[in-house]
């Protein structure tokens, strides 16, 4: 006949009992193991598990955990089972398909009390139906198929004789996907056991089957990659009746690196009560020829739940001051954070007040960036050192403009213009239209790159200015969003008059060719030296050359020039002279106006606009009432607020449950 199971929900957190009316197989009702009990192992353990209830892991604090790993049918199950002299579920393939956090707990009641947990909810059962609850909560896990979940399953066990542990027991590792396991079976396993003995504070009890090479197994494998030296790793062979040759031989030699040891255990067989496993094992390591040599300090289940118990103890007393520590920063953290969200605010009034001191404080923070160059406020990213940044700019710009346009025709360019600008007149003078006309050429060839320049830094500035809006107003994200539209529109309207103002610079070089400067008569009289020679070696084609070097102007082509008289020669050379004189005083203004203006424009914008067109736009009577909008608080802060509100209640419970058994373990 089938198993009936009765299903009760109780009120309150979700309460499941599941019994089952014709379920007659034999289980013992206590188990083998009654270790001594160690006044100091409960308390401690206690304590772990208050706050692995109060979930203090999400907090980012590590507890003290005994993980169970081991590949598939290396028998990790049946240690547990001794351990706990409870029946869990067996079957092909595998059988832990959630991490199954053991919790076993020593009671001095002759009933035990087991219950399951998951999910906010507890599903209460019997010691017969412990392996079919299991499995029925396991498919609420993780589904009725064969895939793995890494939500948590806890198995709370208060019975007479169980030693004091705490252990998570992980599905065991296998490689290739069968009966419908999902393909990368053995990814999220092996994922999920990383996850666990990662921690410093994991103990790892690393299942082996002695029937196989321990350096073959993947559970040490991964078990090395995290804990090298083995200082955390205690083993535990199962199986040992099935191959005993060579055993002591295996354990002795520790070619696997396992610092806490080996513990031998024989497996339960068949129908055996829990007891009679145990005296077939202690039997069996007495008596056998080749197992009886083995140190008895390193066999059976006892001697296991032993060690376990005192290493679990000493990595406890060992974390528990850390444990502390990280509480206290922790919650010191989210106090902080907590005090640093804005307050609720309930007028508007205290709106204004607010939205006034973001502006303000806005406004210091660009004024030590844009202008002071202080970079206190942002000293790891470089690209809001924004004085030093607009320097670079400004350099690679003037370097850019200042850079020797390529001279395909030497002197083309000047003949091409003195023969459309030639008047009636006397021969040895030279228009001033044409040398005009060259400037206002080579003008046009560079007039984009200032107009490129200016726009490029109101660009890299109105991203200054958004950073630094959003910083100051992250706490306000109702009115964030209107904040940085009025920055982009401000930053808007000087762009637009900064191009236009450049241009103005731009033009004013064509209209005129003046300067005050000395260096343009002391560039021309260096250069002009060389008129009549190299004229005379054009127009004679001395030396039959192909070309000449110039003064200034460095090896040129001159085979083109033989076509022309030497009057035009000259006049086009002195041209080219007088044009690259002044060109370099014409470049360098512009670089000098423009930065001039940068410098200008940026402090005007800080010290005048910022404050008075951000203002204006967001709490005019046009404004749309974007200030009353801070008095409702945005759901994002809400939930930041209560989840720190949460955190620090969580991380107080978690301070009250170690405060007690921290004092008296330093004590």
């Amino acid at each position: 006949m089938p198993n009936v199971y009765e299903v009760n929900v109780e009120g309150g957190m979700s309460s499941l009992s599941i019994t089952n009316t014709n379920l007659h197989e034999h289980v013992p009702n206590e188990a083998p193991i009654v270790s001594s009990y160690n006044d100091r192992i409960r308390p401690l353990l206690d304590t772990v598990d208050r706050l692995r209830n109060l979930n203090v892991m999400k907090e980012g604090i590590q507890l003290p955990t005994i993980v169970v790993v081991g590949d598939q049918s290396s028998g990790k199950s049946s240690v547990l089972e001794s351990l706990a002299g409870i029946s869990l579920p067996r079957g092909q393939g595998i059988c832990t398909r959630v991490p199954l956090v053991m919790r076993l707990q020593r009671s001095s009641t002759p009933e035990p009390e087991i219950w399951l947990e998951f999910n906010d909810k507890r599903v209460d059962t019997e010691e017969e139906h412990i392996a079919e609850a299991i499995s029925i909560t396991t498919e609420a896990i993780a589904g009725s198929g064969k895939g793995v979940s890494d939500t948590p399953l806890t198995l709370h066990v208060k019975k007479a004789g169980v030693p004091d542990l705490t252990m998570v027991d992980l599905p065991g590792i296998t490689r290739v996907p069968v009966n419908g396991q999902p393909e990368n079976i053995y990814e999220q396993i092996s994922g999920m056991i990383m996850k666990y003995i990662e921690p410093q504070e994991s103990i790892i009890l690393n299942v082996l089957s002695a029937t196989v090479d321990f350096t073959t197994c993947e559970s040490i494998r991964m078990s090395r990659q995290v804990d090298k030296t083995g200082e955390r790793t205690l083993a535990v062979v199962t199986k040992a009746d099935m191959a005993p040759e060579g055993l002591l031989e295996k354990v002795m030699a520790d070619d696997v690196s396992i610092g806490l040891g080996y513990v031998c255990v024989r497996n339960r067989i068949g129908d055996e009560t829990y007891q009679e496993a145990r005296m077939q094992e202690e039997v069996l390591f007495k008596t056998h020829p080749l197992l009886s040599m083995i140190d008895h300090d390193i066999v059976g289940i006892s001697i296991l739940a032993k060690k376990l118990m005192q290493i679990q103890g000493t990595m406890i007393s060992r974390c528990l001051p850390d444990i502390v520590q990280k509480i206290k920063e922790k919650m010191e953290a989210s106090y902080f954070e907590l005090n640093k969200l804005p307050m609720v605010m309930t007028s508007t009034q205290e709106a204004l007040m607010t939205f006034m001191n973001i502006i303000g404080s806005a406004k210091e923070c660009l004024q030590r960036i844009l202008v002071q160059g202080d970079f206190i406020d942002y000293q790891d990213d470089q690209s809001m050192h924004s004085t030093a940044r607009l320097a670079d700019m400004l350099g690679q710009f003037s370097g850019n403009l200042q850079a020797q346009p390529m001279i395909e025709e030497f002197l083309m360019d000047e003949i091409k213009v003195l023969e459309e600008c030639k008047t009636i007149g006397l021969p040895n003078f030279i228009p001033r239209s044409a040398f005009l006309a060259i400037l206002s050429q080579r003008i046009d060839a560079i007039h984009t790159k200032p107009v490129e320049f200016i726009t490029e830094t109101w660009d890299y500035i109105e991203g200054v200015l958004l950073s630094v809006l959003t910083k100051y107003s992250e706490n306000f994200p109702q009115i964030q969003s209107s904040i940085k539209r009025a920055g982009r529109n401000l930053i808007n309207k000087i762009k637009e008059q900064s191009v236009n103002r450049v241009i103005e610079i731009v033009e004013m070089e064509k209209q005129t060719d003046y300067t005050c400067s000395p260096e343009y008569m002391t560039a021309y009289t260096q250069k002009i030296a060389a008129q009549e020679n190299f004229t005379y070696a054009v127009v004679n084609n001395y030396s039959n050359v192909h070309s000449l070097t110039a003064y200034g102007f460095g090896e040129v082509t001159v085979s083109h020039l033989r076509t022309y008289d030497a009057q035009l020669l000259r006049q086009a050379f002195d041209m080219k002279v007088r044009i690259t004189a002044y060109w370099k005083i014409v470049v360098r203004r512009i670089v000098d106006n423009l930065a001039l203006y940068i410098q200008f424009s940026v402090k005007n914008l800080v010290n005048n606009q910022f404050h008075k067109e951000i203002v204006a736009e967001l709490v005019s009577p046009g404004g749309g009432g974007e200030v009353e909008k801070m008095l409702e608080e945005s759901p994002s802060m809400t939930s930041k607020r209560e989840k720190l509100k949460n955190s620090i209640k969580l991380l107080k419970e978690s301070k009250e449950a170690v405060a007690t058994i921290a004092d008296q373990n330093s004590g």
